[in-house]
């Protein structure tokens, strides 16, 4: 798939969900002495289902307040459509089952996108997931916000810079550099 999106022959994005939770990120948890970091309190949170294509890290999401859902998903999908009316377009994710139902199935096949698993407990193989962490590093770590609503904007901040001034930062961060390995032979403990 990724041959032929280098050809020009398809699109690959590669989804998942960050659930942002307003709370305390800690940049570092060592000091000589007591330190008490001021933190909100609450469940506040945002959640941000994102498709990053695999090769121009043009980047596209849903966000809402409430939860991840199916709809969401297909949400998702439609976008992706929309911005790539013609062309084959591959969706690589997770299992979650809001993304492996037969709702996001059978929306997928309606709109002739094609769906790729990945395994079970692999997120190293999910490029979003590097794109998480980058997010929670430039505008979470280490920071206090006071309000639910700033803490919002700041990522959604993050997020929109994502394919215009993240850009350079993102080119190394976002390779298609995967370890593999052939014939392993897994020694049991």
């Amino acid at each position: 798939m990724l041959n032929q999106a280098r050809a020009g022959q398809r699109q690959v994005y590669f989804v998942d969900a960050a659930h942002f939770v307003y709370g305390p990120f800690l940049a570092m948890v060592w000091c000589f002495v007591r330190t008490f970091i001021k933190t909100p309190a609450g469940r506040q949170r945002i959640n941000v289902l994102g498709a990053i294509n695999a090769l121009t890290h043009q980047f596209v999401s849903v966000v809402n307040q409430t939860y991840v859902t199916a709809q969401t998903t297909c949400e998702l999908l439609d976008k992706l459509r929309a911005l790539h009316p013609a062309d084959a377009i591959t969706i690589v994710l997770d299992n979650a089952s809001y993304q492996h139902c037969k709702l996001v199935v059978a929306h997928a096949a309606t709109l002739g996108i094609d769906l790729l698993f990945l395994p079970g407990y692999s997120p190293n193989l999910n490029l979003i997931e590097r794109l998480w962490k980058f997010i929670k590093k430039d505008c979470l770590n280490g920071r206090y916000y006071p309000t639910h609503q700033q803490f919002q904007a700041a990522i959604l901040e993050s997020l929109d810079g994502i394919n215009t001034r993240h850009q350079d930062a993102l080119k190394t961060l976002l390779t298609l550099n995967f370890q593999m390995f052939d014939k392993v032979q897994l020694l049991a403990a």
